[in-house]
């Protein structure tokens, strides 16, 4: 059982789409999933009332308010880490006690970023609330920043200053980047997973689909290998 927590306290940044992404495809694989929504804006909540949830797949709800509760993530994360092969927790989008306490027992976490010194600044922020969680409970909290609603064809200038800050920060970074895809708004917007688009006139599917298995492959191997990134085959 893997518990991998999906986090960041800039909206917009691909939060949702993330988890969601990487719960369909680990689901599609096998893998039974609960996903734990934490954020007031229940993103992945809506998703699952639509058609196409994966059978292995089962997503609740953790988000304040949800029950007069204030430890309702805990009890949550703890119940899951039974039930299933894979938790991933979509956070509230703001440092808070329970974040902290959610991020501090993950197996990964996640910090999704887009290309602007803006969302680079949080995305700081948020690695200093990790490293707090290392200091007090003394171990190291395997996590990597993930370069989301990318350009496949370019890499803006901003972007590569911001590649070249995180890097001079020691942090870690994905090397697969989840690409702006029509796609994974439509499995938002419709339902169900991005390969199950296939036969709907979603344009660009077999990109998206490629892009969303590197991402999950990565992470995987990251959590198998100590976090290195994926090794790849250079192409000749």
């Amino acid at each position: 059982m893997s518990i991998i927590a999906v986090t960041s306290p800039k909206g917009g940044v691909g939060k949702t789409t993330t988890a969601t992404i990487l719960a369909t495809v680990l689901a599609e694989r096998g893998a039974s999933v609960i996903v734990i929504d934490a954020d007031q804006n229940g993103g992945v909540v809506d998703w699952a009332r639509l058609p196409g949830v994966p059978a292995t797949l089962k997503v609740v709800t953790a988000a304040p308010g949800a029950e007069d509760d204030d430890d309702i993530i805990i009890r949550r994360i703890d119940q899951a880490a039974g039930e299933a092969d894979f938790v991933v927790v979509d956070l509230e989008g703001r440092a808070t006690g329970l974040a902290g306490y959610a991020i501090a027992i993950s197996d990964f976490v996640i910090i999704p970023v887009r290309g602007s010194n803006p969302d680079a600044k949080q995305a700081f922020r948020h690695m200093g609330l990790l490293r707090t969680q290392e200091r007090l409970t003394k171990r190291v909290i395997p996590f990597a920043m993930l370069f989301t609603q990318t350009s496949s064809a370019l890499r803006p200038k901003t972007q590569r200053f911001i590649e070249k800050r995180l890097a001079d920060e020691g942090a870690p970074v994905f090397e697969a980047q989840l690409v702006d895809r029509e796609a994974y708004r439509a499995m938002l917007s419709f339902g169900g997973t991005v390969a199950g688009l296939a036969g709907k006139g979603v344009s660009g599917l077999a990109a998206a689909i490629a892009n969303a298995d590197a991402f999950v492959d990565e992470l995987l191997a990251r959590l198998s290998n100590g976090n290195k990134p994926i090794e790849r085959e250079e192409v000749a």
